[in-house]
């Protein structure tokens, strides 16, 4: 998969068969859409192109809203899109002159005379330009004057990807992993990078890797214990992760972190990616270190049972 980091890097293509919108998760309302979009192209010998938006239209034209959490970072969806053989990706800048834009210029500024597009692929509610007024009507009146044909979701499709992604954040925020795992069709994951704690997991007999994420929208699940996966260098390796404040020392930040079954290799400042597969237990606090340790041993036990 191609990616241009702006719209003046793509190159007009011949039969570009086009979708534009977030993809917050690339789960499976969206896998549909996405389909759709290659079945179209293999009909026409085209190639897939996928419009998205960075930062997420929301934080520019609302930034005082601190509450918009996403299910994937930038470039988190670019790898599932890559996994998915999306031909090519475009991520927009959005600022306030894109929003400005009016329905004919984003129609042939953007999608005919930047990326030649042939097909497109656009939901029934979708609103692009200045003040939301370009509409699929908008698309289906010019498509004649352009030449290039215009492909309408259905309703019932549109609605499943709104479901889908309100349902996957308000399950990860309520620790059913098991339920935004079947709505994304993958395990939920977060990417980040491996930094030095306290080494107080190392005296306990349970090291931990500590995780940091560097977007601060991105979307972390409630407190507690998981069983995941962990990538490190594209390899595999099973462990148990936690998430809070560690209150049974009275700790004042919130951690992420993870230890990896019989794994002792030094990877500090590594990038590392983990799969959430199971929610174990909630975040609490213990009567001392012996307890948690006890606690521990227990918890070892229950993520191997779940992952075996």
């Amino acid at each position: 998969m191609k990616i241009y980091n702006n719209i003046d890097e793509f190159k007009l293509i011949e039969n570009a068969v086009v979708t534009i919108g977030t993809f917050d998760g690339v789960h499976t309302g969206h896998r549909k859409i996405i389909a759709k979009l290659q079945e179209l192209a293999k009909e026409i010998g085209g190639e897939t192109v996928i419009l998205t938006f960075f930062p997420h239209p929301r934080m520019i034209l609302h930034p005082e809203d601190q509450d918009l959490k996403l299910i994937t970072t930038i470039t988190e969806k670019a790898q599932l899109l890559e996994e998915m053989g999306v031909d090519h990706l475009i991520v927009t800048p959005f600022s306030r002159d894109f929003s400005n834009l009016s329905a004919l210029e984003y129609i042939h500024d953007i999608l005919v005379a930047k990326i030649g597009t042939k097909r497109i692929v656009i939901g029934y509610d979708h609103r692009f330009g200045k003040d939301r007024k370009g509409g699929l009507e908008d698309l289906q009146r010019l498509s004649k004057v352009y030449d290039f044909e215009v492909v309408e979701i259905p309703e019932q499709d549109i609605n499943d990807v709104a479901v889908s992604s309100t349902k996957i954040r308000t399950a990860l925020l309520s620790d059913d992993i098991a339920l935004a795992n079947q709505f994304l069709s993958y395990p939920f994951f977060i990417t980040g990078k491996v930094i030095r704690g306290d080494q107080l997991g190392r005296t306990l007999g349970y090291p931990t890797a500590n995780i940091l994420i560097g977007e601060s929208y991105k979307l972390i699940p409630a407190d507690g214990i998981f069983a995941v996966t962990v990538e490190v260098n594209g390899a595999p390796h099973k462990g148990m992760a936690y998430i809070g404040h560690r209150p049974t020392i009275n700790g004042m930040t919130r951690n992420i972190e993870v230890n990896i079954f019989d794994f002792n290799q030094d990877i500090y400042d590594q990038q590392i990616r983990m799969n959430f597969h199971h929610f174990v237990r909630s975040d609490i606090k213990f009567n001392g270190l012996d307890a948690l340790v006890v606690q521990l041993a227990k918890d070892r036990e229950s993520v191997l049972a779940l992952l075996s």
